[in-house]
């Protein structure tokens, strides 16, 4: 069954940025590299479908007003 997982490489071995339920210690797996198509814009989940210009225009202006903006805080 194909599995979807996010890794990050570093130093020469690809690490699983969560644990991967289902594999036994030193189970063999094929993996096939995708890179990532875009970074999601961090207010997408929160104003749906809006293009991610209209959301960095919106983040601009938050800022401006509230001062800085933690998105982490959100």
């Amino acid at each position: 069954m194909p599995k979807t997982i996010e890794a990050i490489y570093k130093d020469g071995v690809l690490r699983p940025l969560s644990p991967i339920k289902g594999l036994k210690k030193h189970q063999k797996v094929a993996i096939t590299i995708e890179k990532p198509l875009k970074k999601k814009h961090p207010f997408k989940g929160l104003c749906g479908i809006l293009p991610d210009d209209d959301a960095e225009e919106m983040l601009r202006i938050v800022e401006e007003e509230f001062e800085k903006v933690d998105i982490n805080e959100w």
